[in-house]
């Protein structure tokens, strides 16, 4: 999954992002109100982290809020800010967030509210991911297949994760990278084919058929379940 941190606080932007990374999520940060909104604009992303105190427009994060609320209402918004007051929260929940979150923060606090935002979110549905035999946890981040439970890098979480939630659909290289991998990203342009490899080793036992399909030319498709 793809979140999009606004924050201006370099450190706390480094940190949030570190923390995000670790946890298996692919993340793009932004430093300003204007970054933030063109952010949005061109990307898609499953969760927006926004500071409310940003630079370059008059209502900073509120602002930014209100271009995602413009285009969708399903992106969960989580708002950070050092402005705790009850005043700030309403108009913070006013402009669209979903949640609130006041520094100084924990880090194991900032990831379990990313979490319950996930599981809220509609294209988040169901809560446990099935296809092929395959179950996998969002939330605990594992996965299962007959009956075994099979450890999975982050990054590797992130791409199943992915397929699994467009179950049925041809997903293209690009797509995979677009969510699984930051803007930044300037790897070699075989590293979605690389993880599909190790993949396809850890998901499938000797005897048990492929779950991931390639699509020559097109990507690649984990079938539906009936």
């Amino acid at each position: 999954m793809k979140i999009l941190v606004v924050e201006d606080d370099a450190r706390i932007a480094d940190v949030v992002r570190r923390a995000l990374v670790e946890a298996g999520y692919a993340v793009d940060l932004a430093a300003t109100a204007p970054a933030g909104i063109e952010a949005v604009e061109v990307q898609a992303y499953d969760l927006v982290v926004l500071d409310l105190m940003l630079p370059g427009s008059p209502n900073g994060g509120l602002d930014v809020c209100a271009a995602v609320r413009a285009r969708t209402a399903d992106l969960p918004v989580l708002m950070l800010t050092a402005l705790g007051s009850t005043r700030m929260r309403v108009r913070g929940l006013d402009a669209g967030a979903d949640d609130y979150l006041v520094k100084p923060f924990h880090i194991a606090e900032l990831l379990a509210r990313v979490r319950a935002l996930l599981r809220r979110a509609p294209r988040a549905q169901p809560v446990i991911l099935r296809a092929q035999g395959v179950a996998l946890d969002p939330a605990t981040r594992t996965a299962e297949r007959g009956g075994r439970t099979i450890a999975l890098t982050a990054k590797e979480f992130a791409v199943l994760e992915y397929l699994m939630r467009n179950a049925g659909q041809i997903v293209s290289t690009s797509e995979l990278i677009d969510h699984a991998w930051d803007s930044n990203y300037e790897g070699f342009s075989n590293v979605v084919q690389t993880y599909v490899r190790y993949l396809r080793q850890k998901l499938t036992a000797p005897g048990e058929p492929e779950v991931i399909e390639t699509r020559r030319g097109s990507g690649y498709t984990i079938a539906a379940d009936p």
